[in-house]
């Protein structure tokens, strides 16, 4: 296999890591907010509906 390809498929690979990476990380975010109590929520700015609303979004959605 030529570099230029192999230098196409490993810039794939990575991108593919960054986005599960992300993925992976939103999810997490979304359930921990699930967890904080109304004083925490109130401390970053949200309500408990606004943690819901977030929660409840896919993972793949900003």
């Amino acid at each position: 296999m030529e570099l230029a390809k192999q230098l196409r498929m490993a810039r794939k690979r990575r991108s593919f890591m960054a986005l599960a990476r992300l993925w992976y990380q939103r999810g997490q975010q979304r359930r921990q907010l699930l967890e904080l109590d109304d004083r925490l929520l109130k401390d970053i700015g949200i309500c408990r509906a606004d943690a819901l609303r977030e929660a409840r979004k896919p993972f793949w959605l900003k």
